[in-house]
């Protein structure tokens, strides 16, 4: 899971514009008066269930979004790299010079040099460039914003550069730009989501191994709907919540003896426990092994085709975030349960917290009713109207025609 790139950033939707890879072609064209040799598209993605596993070593099952970040974009000569985005004051340019160690290019530019740095760093010669950013993904909303914008400038470096990088390799240089360049703590997810999902199905992950299987998720045919709740709530959790979050578990890891979280079976966690000194330490603990035992129970029902039954694990995701973990705020606590009171077959928060998205699964012919009821219950409590939308399982990275 990925923290929003802070202040202004490259990847923020322009709203009611023309589609996405038009704008940015357009923005290219605008930028350097000539056409681009290529666009590359990487989505968002919602999380279906297994929050704040992935750096534990565990599982998770997230799908990637019909939302998508374009990279329209051009080699140049030299070492340099020119980035124009939709919503910036004015374009980015760095040299080799910045990328030679991590930092020296800040703010949402920071994701697009790290990049390089990464693909540098790895031995990978990368070409200059010059590039064009467009996007639909919401930022700060738990949608991974930043993990497609990373996606969608690796693919295209290494398409126009003709490097030999396999498609699994990618989501973990994606990842050390975020953790090594930017500086941020996140796990193997977002970037794996964004890189390597199917449509039509959720990506089961195990993040210690990276091994991936890509679960039958066909909402249409069992009369389903994952309705996402953008509940304003700005995902603020770049502020050192998650960095905390993740340091409990570690220590914890630690005190047990184990390499990580996901080595506790969940038939022995209450024995694990036991072993832990304080309250606060047992409750993230407990989240953790758990939510693993969740995603395994949930991928269990999604083969079996038996789609309806996960809406419980859901909602019980749902509360050991909100209880255990505590990482929900009374925007998203009050979409969840507002979402369930109107029908939803389950619900919960996704993403890394204290703000951001939800999703519910509901009767598809329904979803309306749903959408409605939580929009009231924020009204009713004096929040700012939430976004919904309805949405399928998309494809991950990919090149544009």
């Amino acid at each position: 899971m990925t923290p929003a790139p802070q202040g202004r950033s490259a990847t923020a939707p322009a709203q009611g514009r023309t589609d996405v890879a038009d704008r940015a072609t357009a923005g290219f064209h605008s930028a350097y008066d000539e056409q681009p040799t290529g666009r590359w598209a990487a989505p968002g993605r919602v999380n279906l269930i297994g929050e704040h596993t992935d750096y534990n070593d565990g599982f998770v099952l997230p799908f990637a979004l019909p939302l998508r970040t374009v990279v329209a974009a051009a080699p140049r000569p030299g070492e340099r790299w020119t980035v124009w985005s939709e919503i910036a004051d004015q374009p980015i340019d760095f040299g080799a010079a910045e990328t030679d160690a991590p930092g020296r290019v800040t703010g949402w530019g920071g994701y697009v040099a790290g990049v390089v740095w990464a693909l540098r760093e790895a031995g990978y010669a990368v070409p200059g460039a010059r590039l064009a950013i467009a996007s639909d993904v919401p930022l700060g909303s738990g949608l991974s914003s930043s993990a497609a914008l990373e996606a969608a400038v690796l693919t295209a470096l290494a398409d126009l550069g003709g490097l030999d990088l396999p498609t699994e390799r990618r989501p973990r240089l994606a990842q050390r730009a975020e953790n090594a360049y930017v500086g941020a703590p996140t796990g193997i997810m977002d970037q794996s989501a964004v890189i390597r999902c199917h449509a039509g199905h959720a990506l089961f992950l195990d993040c210690r191994d990276e091994s991936v299987e890509h679960i039958p998720f066909d909402l249409d045919a069992a009369g389903l709907a994952i309705l996402v709740v953008d509940s304003r709530a700005p995902h603020r959790h770049a502020d050192g919540e998650y960095a905390s979050r993740r340091a409990a578990c570690e220590r914890a890891a630690d005190l047990l003896g184990v390499p990580a979280l996901r080595d506790v079976p969940v038939t022995g966690l209450d024995a694990a426990l036991g072993r832990l000194p304080d309250d606060e330490t047992r409750r993230r603990v407990r989240h953790v092994v758990t939510e693993d035992q969740r995603v395994l129970d949930t991928v269990e029902l999604l083969r079996a085709g038996r789609v309806p039954e996960i809406g419980p694990l859901l909602t019980a995701s749902h509360a050991s975030m909100r209880d255990d973990f505590e990482i929900t705020v009374p925007e998203v606590d009050t979409a969840v349960e507002a979402a369930l009171a109107a029908g939803a077959l389950g619900a919960r928060m996704t993403g890394g917290g204290f703000g951001g998205c939800v999703l519910a699964l509901v009767e598809a012919d329904r979803s309306d009713t749903v959408a409605a009821a939580v929009t009231a219950a924020y009204a009713e409590r004096g929040f700012a109207a939430p976004g919904t939308r309805t949405v399928l399982p998309a494809p991950g990275t990919t090149r544009l025609p």
